[in-house]
């Protein structure tokens, strides 16, 4: 049984982070004043969620992770709904973010309400130093989308 709980942002396993985010230098710049939560199985963090502050009443969601052993048993959409409840009850009116055009990402996304809102020309190609590929498929844009709370 998953336990989840906002944590600081030290708390939460960086190798975590960076199996939604392959760059550790763009994860530190997020960080720092994030909204942190840890998702637990039997004491050891299995899942992680940041966000930020866009605007005022406006969450950027900055990544969102699960350990590779728990991935695909429900954990991540959890986690997620478990972080909209509560964001939703601190006063939060919406959260928005980013991510590739294709892959099992902006399925989980939609599966929990969020919306594509507008489509980022070669973000991929001009903010990470090396290509990020899934499914043999290099991503080069980024899709924008929005939950309404």
């Amino acid at each position: 049984m998953s336990t989840f709980s906002r944590v600081a942002p030290d708390a939460v396993p960086m190798p975590l982070l960076l199996l939604a985010d392959p760059s550790e230098a763009h994860i530190v710049t997020y960080l720092e004043g994030a909204l942190c939560y840890l998702a637990k199985d039997e004491g050891l963090a299995v899942g992680a969620c940041a966000l930020n502050i866009n605007c005022t009443g406006v969450l950027e969601l900055f990544n969102i992770a699960v350990a590779t052993e728990v991935q695909a048993k429900g954990l991540g959409t959890a986690l997620l709904e478990h972080v909209i409840a509560d964001v939703r009850a601190q006063g939060y009116e919406r959260i928005e973010l980013g991510t590739g055009t294709f892959g099992h990402q902006l399925a989980f996304y939609q599966r929990v309400g969020f919306r594509v809102e507008a489509v980022i020309k070669d973000h991929f190609l001009d903010h990470y130093d090396e290509p990020i590929h899934e499914q043999g498929i290099q991503h080069k844009d980024m899709l924008r989308l929005g939950l309404t709370l």
